[in-house]
């Protein structure tokens, strides 16, 4: 016999509905990235890998985006990192599929994100709902801080994503709720190996 299960147990659709994208109004494109941000994006990401670690970065193809994603994998590599996939993907799409499939693909140790809010909600929802992917291995820039991201994702799937913000700070989602946390004083970043 099969039990009913609570509203936010069902599964999310990958795809998001026109309601859905307008309940919380717009959201803002990516801001170019920092160098306090893309420092703290690689320290997040060292805690999450071995020293020489394997990492599939996806962008949105707005130019904050492809700039954030190419400064984080020439500073990743320059770590004696490897960089497994890169994957980029429109604001809109008939599925998600296909890019969700070459991000996770390469079995990475972690994904570094540089995405506009609304395009990664759908590309959020695709990989949760179809793929292996997991939001605890996966560090973003901040333009995906933004308080309205985590409930059209849906419940629980950016649960554990983490990031930086311009400051050097770092912020992470836990279920619904985004909680930043200040940069370390005199603009260190205690993450570096």
């Amino acid at each position: 016999m099969n039990t009913p299960r609570h509203i936010d147990e069902r599964p999310v659709s990958p795809l998001l509905g026109a309601d859905e994208e307008t309940a919380y109004g717009p959201l803002p494109c990516p801001a170019p990235h920092t160098a306090a941000e893309l420092a703290a994006v690689i320290g997040l990401v060292a805690r999450l890998t071995p020293r020489a670690g394997t990492v599939a970065v996806g962008h949105s193809r707005d130019t904050a985006s492809r700039a954030a994603a190419t400064a984080f994998g020439t500073a990743w590599q320059e770590r004696d990192g490897q960089i497994v996939a890169v994957v980029d993907w429109p604001e809109t799409a008939a599925s998600w599929l296909r890019p969700a499939r070459r991000l996770t693909a390469p079995g990475p140790d972690a994904w570094v994100v540089a995405a506009a809010p609304l395009g990664w909600v759908r590309m959020g929802r695709r990989l949760r709902h179809s793929t292996a992917w997991d939001p605890s291995r996966t560090v973003a820039f901040a333009s995906l801080r933004d308080p309205r991201v985590p409930a059209p994702a849906g419940p629980e799937t950016l649960h554990g994503l983490r990031g930086a913000t311009a400051d050097g700070g770092t912020w992470d989602i836990r279920h619904r709720w985004i909680t930043s946390h200040p940069a370390r004083e005199g603009g260190g970043t205690p993450w570096t190996r």
